[in-house]
């Protein structure tokens, strides 16, 4: 008997698909080698064309590109539902003694947990802002399958900053440069790694020059928490008579490279300066929104490339689909109802920021964010035979209105799939929740919170 010819590692068959214009097709097969679609089309004609060994069964399914969070802290997952409701200097009170404690197995349980999280809630990527113990990061991510940017938190300044959280200059560029050395590329080029500022109030301005310089050195990228608060803008205008992005242009640092996280309270000429560069941002919706709105429709308008975030466990869930429906709801409010536009931020805007946005803060527009032949195969799969999704006038909007990450039944990244059937297939699932409930609980006795 002749042996079965097979042209695909796994085929998507009979699903619904989202494309990079955001139209939905149906009855589509989705080819998938070497880590990479290699072809896209009606199931009628690629039915006879693709052989695999591996099938999925995308009946009553819809497929889109995997989701990327462009900014969260993996580390603050045992953190859940402790700063909510909280009085102001929770940076002081609760944040600073919980990340201080914080050991390397609780980094690597926390990691864990964050990845579980994210691959059942349709996440394939994410830039983790960076914080103690990387490393172990870095190796639950080459375990989960996950694709994630990582960096190291770099301080070496604040008042209200314990010894033990801040380090010299040397000593942060030789952290992050070995973290870089050890992982950059690892997991099959599914980590790559960047440096970063924790924040220009938390840096002196030659650390910032060292980590600027740095970052180009390895050709990587480089992340910073930026106009989040007010403290932040006003040390700016007090120690350099500037704001915050415009400070960093006046040094020369900024450039494409550059992930600003967050970008609430920005001036319009910090706008410009942000196009000028070609830098990218990042907003986390529900995380913000205590502190401001930021000016999205304004920045899209000007061709400013914008990103999602979930800004960590600490600050909400790390579900997208949530930071998209909150998202909507605030900038129809704040910035539509004052001007009668209610269609101030489409829901397929949203999407993209979520995708292909993603991918643009990441530096891989060109490998992830769209359904395309060439492009790596990082997509998820979502029910979308349900009563609260189906039918649908408009199944674009329905997403961004209606479905939860709990609709997500298959995860694929870089065309292994890490989540078949709500079953997450890289992670023990049942240890991860066991273990976290033991590290919480140690590590809020040990940082007293």
């Amino acid at each position: 008997m002749q042996a079965i010819a097979y042209n695909a590692d796994l085929l998507i068959k009979n699903c619904s698909i989202v494309t990079p214009d955001f139209t939905i097709l149906n009855d589509q097969t989705i080819a998938i080698k070497n880590n990479r679609i290699v072809a896209i089309g009606a199931t009628a004609s690629l039915a006879t064309s693709y052989r695999s060994q591996e099938i999925l069964n995308g009946q009553g399914k819809l497929v889109l590109p995997g989701l990327i969070d462009a900014h969260t802290h993996t580390c603050q997952q045992l953190l859940r539902g402790r700063i909510t409701d909280e009085y102001p200097m929770i940076w002081t009170r609760i944040m600073v003694p919980f990340e201080s404690n914080l050991q390397e197995r609780d980094v690597y349980i926390s990691s864990q947990l964050s990845c579980l999280e994210m691959i059942k809630s349709g996440t394939t990527a994410f830039i983790d802002a960076g914080g103690r113990h990387m490393h172990q990061v870095a190796n639950s991510v080459v375990e989960s399958g996950l694709r994630g940017v990582l960096t190291c938190s770099t301080m070496d300044s604040g008042l209200d900053i314990p010894p033990t959280m801040k380090s010299t200059i040397e000593e942060n560029i030789r952290n992050n440069r070995a973290l870089f050395n050890n992982y950059h590329g690892a997991g099959d080029e599914r980590v790559n790694i960047w440096y970063s500022l924790r924040s220009i109030i938390t840096c002196t301005p030659e650390l910032i020059q060292e980590v600027f310089a740095a970052a180009k050195e390895c050709s990587t990228g480089v992340q910073s928490h930026m106009n989040e608060y007010a403290n932040e803008i006003s040390y700016c205008l007090e120690k350099f008579k500037m704001r915050p992005y415009e400070y960093l242009a006046s040094i020369g640092v900024l450039d494409q490279n550059f992930l600003g996280a967050h970008s609430i309270m920005l001036s319009e000429n910090e706008i410009d300066v942000i196009k000028t560069f070609n830098s990218k941002i990042v907003h986390c919706p529900i995380s913000n929104s205590g502190k401001g709105v930021p000016k999205t429709p304004s920045l899209l308008q000007k061709g400013i490339s914008v990103g999602l975030g979930t800004d960590g466990a600490g600050h909400s869930g790390l579900s997208l689909f949530d930071q998209m429906k909150v998202f909507k709801s605030l900038i129809r409010a704040f910035s539509g109802v004052p001007i009668f536009d209610p269609v101030v931020m489409p829901s397929k805007s949203i999407l993209e920021m979520a995708t292909l946005g993603g991918a643009k803060a990441m530096m891989q527009e060109q490998q992830l964010g769209t359904l395309e032949v060439g492009k790596k195969a990082d997509m998820i799969l979502i029910n979308i035979d349900q009563p609260h999704i189906a039918p649908s006038h408009n199944l674009i909007n329905t997403l961004i209105e209606a479905v939860n990450s709990s609709d997500v039944t298959d995860s694929i990244v870089n065309g292994k799939i890490l989540m078949k059937n709500r079953e997450v297939l890289t992670l023990d699932e049942e240890k991860i929740k066991y273990e976290s409930k033991l590290a919480m609980k140690d590590l809020a006795i040990r940082a007293n919170i």
